[in-house]
C-alpha cells in the first residue's frame, strides 16, 4: 500500500503543476482564465489528493506492511479467504435471467418488468436460503 500512496501523491503534484501551467498559459495566450479546462484540471488534482490521503491514513492505521510491500513475501501470503460458494447452484443463473428480463422490460415493454421482478425476487430468496433445506441444509 506504500507504493499506491506514493503514486497518488506524485500524481497530485504532477496534476497541480500541469494545472498551474495551464492557468498561466491561458492567461498569457487568451488574456484571461479559460474556466472549463481549469476546473477539469483542478478536479484532476483533487481526486489523487483524496486517494493519497485515504491510502496514507489506511497505511498508518494497519498493523505492519501488506504482503505486496514486503520483498520476502510469497504469492500465497496475499490471498485471503474468498468465502464459500456453491458450484452446483442454479440460483445465480436464475437471478441473472430475472434481471435480464427486468431490464428488457424497461426497453421493450413495461409489462415484462413485473415478470422479471418476480423471477428476480424468487431467485434472490432461493439463493439466500439455499442451505436451509434439502441435501445441503445446516
Amino acid at each position: 500500500m506504500r507504493a499506491q500512496t506514493n503514486i497518488f501523491w506524485i500524481l497530485a503534484v504532477f496534476f497541480a503543476v500541469g494545472d498551474a501551467a495551464y492557468i498561466i498559459w491561458s492567461v498569457v495566450a487568451m488574456g484571461g482564465i479559460e474556466w472549463t479546462g481549469t476546473v477539469a484540471l483542478t478536479i484532476s488534482v483533487i481526486l489523487p489528493l483524496f486517494l493519497g490521503f485515504y491510502f496514507s491514513r489506511t497505511l498508518g492505521s494497519q498493523n505492519g506492511d501488506l504482503p505486496e510491500d514486503r520483498v520476502d513475501a510469497d504469492i500465497d501470503d496475499g490471498d485471503a479467504e474468498v468465502g464459500q460458494f456453491s458450484p452446483w447452484s442454479w440460483w445465480p443463473v436464475t437471478l441473472a435471467a430475472g434481471a435480464a428480463v427486468l431490464v428488457l422490460g424497461l426497453a421493450a415493454g413495461f409489462w415484462l418488468c413485473f415478470i422479471g421482478a418476480a423471477i428476480t425476487m424468487i431467485a434472490l430468496v432461493g439463493w439466500v436460503y439455499e442451505y436451509y433445506r434439502g441435501n445441503f441444509a445446516r
